[in-house]
């Protein structure tokens, strides 16, 4: 009498399992079509910030359509950067999560210089702040200091709106733009925030600390 309840129970045990793979290479395939329409929409808005660089050397444009189109294009890399980390937390297709991460980061670093390049040319009517970290960070202190940095970084965006460009850019994902500008405004240390190209951060601060030198 116990066979048929074994294999009962090992028939059942196959199905769940089956039924548990299936659902598994399902959704892993509904994680890489989603990931490959992120990596479209990053080559567009490649393209879209490229034409915005030209724009900026354009006498015909005003300094507000500028600073509204840089300031939209900030936005949508970082709210598809937010996107991104459901994939990252699934611990799945890391290859492809960090060359499309790498990726936002560049284009971050290309909008960051449009950002300057904005300011020369119409004065500093907006803040800017840069927050560097480390991508691939181990150590557990330091990546719970990440956590507290941005959190407080958003709480200023959120108060601040349109006053305030927040670009977040991991530091660790050798792109040589990035060094360049690192090692121009001598950021060594993650965490660490850069704002208006003029106050650096490299230690945990209040909220009020960072608000009180925006313009």
């Amino acid at each position: 009498m116990k066979y048929p309840v074994f294999l009962q129970a090992l028939a059942l045990t196959i199905v769940v399992f089956l039924i548990g793979m299936y659902s598994g290479v399902i959704l892993e395939e509904n994680r890489l079509t989603q990931m490959n329409e992120y990596f479209v929409d990053s080559e567009v808005l490649l393209l879209d910030i490229m034409a915005q660089d030209n724009l900026v050397d354009s006498l015909n444009v005003s300094c507000e359509s500028l600073q509204q189109s840089n300031s939209k294009l900030l936005d949508e890399v970082y709210n598809q950067a937010i996107i991104l980390e459901d994939y990252e937390n699934s611990g799945r297709m890391t290859k492809n999560l960090e060359a499309l991460h790498r990726k936002y980061d560049a284009l971050r670093s290309y909008l960051w210089i449009n950002s300057i390049k904005i300011k020369q040319k119409c004065g500093n009517d907006f803040n800017t702040i840069v927050y560097f970290y480390n991508y691939n960070e181990t150590d557990l202190t330091k990546k719970a200091e990440q956590n507290v940095w941005s959190k407080v970084l958003y709480e200023i965006k959120f108060e601040k709106q349109f006053d305030v460009v927040l670009i977040p850019i991991a530091a660790d994902t050798s792109l040589d733009s990035l060094s360049i500008l690192l090692k121009e405004y001598n950021i060594t240390t993650y965490p660490s925030i850069l704002v208006n190209e003029e106050f650096t951060f490299s230690e945990l601060t209040k909220k009020e600390e960072v608000i009180k030198v925006l313009n």
